[in-house]
């Protein structure tokens, strides 16, 4: 809940809007990623942030998606969101299993 919360009131209170507010969100990961590799942030110092910062980034992405473009998203709807949602999960999936299994032959 506290990741939803922390989405929407970058999007909706601070008024940056749902795709900003999942660049943002995106960015910090990214600043994560540097802290860890180029100024050696410890792992699990930076796997945590990371993970913490994933729950409003996919909040924001969601909204942003599901959202009427009258109120700055896509306007694809909750089920057309959960379907784009199901369908990367399932792509990723099948990828990483035919790239397990030609890495184990």
């Amino acid at each position: 809940m506290l990741g939803t919360a922390a989405g929407d009131l970058a999007a909706e209170t601070l008024k940056l809007g749902y795709l900003n507010s999942t660049l943002m969100f995106a960015a910090a990961i990214g600043l994560v990623a540097i802290a860890h590799y180029g100024f050696k942030l410890g792992a699990v110092t930076a796997f945590w942030v990371a993970y913490v910062l994933t729950r409003p980034l996919g909040a924001s992405f969601g909204d942003w998606l599901s959202q009427p473009l009258t109120n700055g998203g896509l306007g694809l709807g909750t089920t057309n969101t959960s379907l784009v949602f199901l369908g990367a999960i399932l792509a990723l999936v099948v990828f990483l299993s035919l790239r397990r299994k030609t890495q184990v032959a």
